[in-house]
């Protein structure tokens, strides 16, 4: 992991089009701004971890019904 230190009004860049900017540091909470992409996603950590996980429980569900057709296909 790669840990810099960056000071309210502070940014740093991600490749060339994702500007990353401090906007405030309250105690323990940071606020940041973020400039994307208008096509780019960004979640936050844990909305992209459940939605990962719902992926991988709808293609588990997706192969289980396709060894079901096949089974089903195979008895004809």
């Amino acid at each position: 992991m790669l840990i810099l230190t960056r000071r309210p009004g502070e940014s740093l860049y991600l490749g060339d089009n994702i500007k990353l900017k401090v906007l405030s540091v309250q105690g323990r909470q940071i606020k940041l701004g973020l400039d994307v992409p208008e096509d780019m996603t960004v979640y936050r950590e844990e909305v992209y971890l459940k939605i990962k996980e719902e992926n991988r429980l709808a293609l588990e569900a997706s192969q289980q019904d396709l060894l079901a057709a096949v089974s089903l296909w195979q008895r004809k």
